[in-house]
């Protein structure tokens, strides 16, 4: 009598990442009756979004924001706050039973034959068919390196910190950055009491409504993102002389490079919420980029120095991909995956990546395409469990 040996167990695919990219592939797998664990290194899901100030919204529309399989309700209002994007992410969570480790960090990933190791908080060993990274676009604040900031006597925050502009009443404020966050910290400082704002600006951005004449800005977005690079500079060139405000008198001249060169280079157009009335009021002044620091002074392009009370850095983030991934030849000089969606790279089939790409079409839109994509492409290699 022959014994059938037993079959090899089936390992879950883990989700590194608990935001809503995340959450998004985990409830689509779970919902192809392929095991999904999510690690999320913080104590709950949706850790950045707890984190991001007060008056953000998302740029893009409720309708065009919901991940797979749960709507956003109407409650929400057309542009979703932070709190109810918060609020969203743990009820979707609830409904699509997600099975969510929090507490636990990932700190490298590694391929073991056909499958893939994770070396985490505590000594865990983890052993998976598959990984999907999502740790975010926003994952670890950066700071240029400005001559002499380490020695900066005045108060300085990355915008990270930045939650409201209560503690900067009556405050000389100068926010450095002028991508989406910057702009919008500074037009919450005008309205918010501050006695001064100045937003420092390297490179003029594409500056856009959020809306015209009721139609979204996403929409625009979305119908232009497969057309070729040149046709869309010509097309928001032309539009932008219609539709888009002159604030050159201000200091913010029309950008010399096409909206769809730069959107390649990762900086996508600023929505307007409040930064073009606030800067043709006099209540937000545009200055030179910042090029130091010395003593209690800031130190500008144009050679100029001021002394504000507090400093905002609006300079971005990195991804911070390397400690985990570095040593596996799947990022770009940027330190980017070289992939995104449903392929993995070459070297490291079984590998995904989903909310690294800044696209004008929205976020939240392509992680919910995104999450479909990969796990039907997770699905259909899985192994079929023993009974």
């Amino acid at each position: 009598m022959s014994l059938t040996p037993p079959a090899p167990p089936v390992h879950p695919v883990y989700v590194i990442g608990g935001g809503p990219g995340g959450l998004a592939v985990a409830a689509a797998l779970r919902a192809r009756g392929v095991r999904a664990v999510v690690l999320e290194k913080s104590d709950a899901v949706g850790a950045s979004w707890r984190a991001h100030y007060d008056r953000l919204r998302l740029h893009t529309t409720r309708r065009l924001s919901a991940l797979p399989g749960l709507r956003m309700p109407r409650s929400f209002g057309r542009w979703v706050a932070r709190a109810d994007v918060v609020r969203y992410l743990e009820t979707y969570a609830e409904k699509h039973e997600l099975e969510i480790v929090t507490g636990v960090e990932v700190h490298r990933v590694e391929r073991d034959g056909a499958d893939w190791v994770l070396h985490a908080t505590g000594g865990r060993r983890l052993t998976g068919r598959a990984v999907v990274v999502a740790t975010g676009y926003n994952h670890t604040p950066h700071l240029p390196e400005w001559p002499g900031r380490s020695a900066y006597e005045g108060a300085f925050v990355h915008a990270r910190a930045y939650r409201n502009p209560g503690p900067y009443e009556g405050q000389d404020v100068l926010v450095v950055g002028i991508g989406n966050t910057g702009a919008e910290i500074a037009a919450d400082l005008a309205g918010g009491g501050a006695a001064r704002v100045r937003l420092a600006v390297r490179t003029v951005p594409h500056i856009m409504r959020r809306t015209t004449l009721g139609w979204p800005a996403q929409r625009s977005g979305i119908l232009v993102r497969r057309l070729p690079v040149a046709l869309v500079d010509r097309m928001g060139a032309l539009l932008a002389r219609f539709a888009a405000p002159d604030l050159a008198a201000h200091g913010l001249p029309r950008p010399d490079q096409g909206l769809a060169t730069r959107q390649r280079e990762g900086a996508i157009p600023v929505q307007d919420v409040g930064l073009v009335d606030a800067v043709r009021a006099g209540r937000v002044e545009i200055v030179a980029a910042v090029e130091g620091f010395e003593g209690g002074e800031v130190i500008l392009a144009d050679g100029s120095r001021i002394a504000p009370d507090a400093v905002i850095a609006a300079t971005g983030y990195r991804r911070a991909l390397e400690p985990l991934l570095g040593h596996l030849d799947v990022l770009d000089g940027r330190g980017l995956p070289v992939t995104h969606g449903a392929r993995s790279p070459r070297e490291a089939p079984g590998l995904y990546f989903t909310g690294f790409t800044n696209p004008i079409s929205g976020m939240f839109r392509e992680l919910a395409l995104d999450a479909e994509r990969i796990a039907r492409r997770i699905a259909r290699s899985a192994p079929k469990p023993s009974r």
